[in-house]
């Protein structure tokens, strides 16, 4: 549901594919906001968009090349496949070891030097499940497979308990980080588990912090 300001501009209809296709513009902003769900990734290098998505334990990396002008975003629920196997698996983004890979091969088809990306990472919070913590677990991820490539953390922000919402401006890198309240905290977890259990059936009031 949109809200108000908001011109809705559905481009797609199903969070499942990988590359995110909801997208409004916000007319307060004057911006183009487009939605990233779990599963998906966006790439971008229109200076009028902006990245968004609601993150409980899932993980968000937030990738651009400052020179090129071009950034994106993915989102994902869980560290890697027990499988292995991407092959013609249009929900293995869900997973962090193949949504990395994707989007950071997006970025360099499109034009990104390896060298020269700057790399935010959110999410993995542990917001009902703390005695599983798959928050702690894609964190722990996303840490580990960034220093295994050799690719430097600009910023991050990651575990604890409260879900968030994220704003990213792959144009210029800054990102907008909002903590949702522990009343919300029960509504991203179910809408995490509905998307699971979704994919199974198959063969978004507190803290603002910037990130510049």
């Amino acid at each position: 549901m949109s809200s108000a300001g908001e011109k809705l501009k559905e481009s797609g209809g199903d969070s499942n594919q990988s590359v995110a296709t909801r997208k409004f513009f916000d007319t307060a902003t004057q911006t183009w906001m487009v939605k990233v769900f779990p599963g998906e990734y966006f790439v971008t290098k229109n200076p009028d968009e902006v990245l968004v998505t609601v993150l409980g334990s899932c993980v968000s990396a937030c990738i651009r090349d400052p020179r090129a002008g071009i950034g994106g975003m993915n989102h994902f629920m869980l560290p890697h496949s027990k499988a292995g196997n991407w092959a013609g698996d249009l929900q293995s983004t869900r997973f962090g070891n193949f949504a990395m890979e994707k989007l950071i091969n997006e970025l360099l088809k499109a034009g990104c030097s390896r060298n020269s990306l700057e790399i935010k990472v959110f999410g993995g919070g542990n917001v009902t499940d703390t005695q599983n913590a798959i928050g702690t677990d894609n964190s722990d991820f996303i840490l580990k497979y960034l220093e295994a490539e050799g690719l430097r953390i600009a910023a991050q922000d990651l575990r604890g308990q409260l879900p968030r919402r994220i704003h990213y401006t792959p144009t210029t890198g800054k990102v907008i980080r909002r903590l949702l309240g522990t009343g919300e905290s029960s509504a991203v977890a179910r809408e995490e588990k509905d998307y699971v259990s979704r994919l199974s059936q198959r063969s978004t009031g507190g803290e603002i912090q910037l990130f510049d």
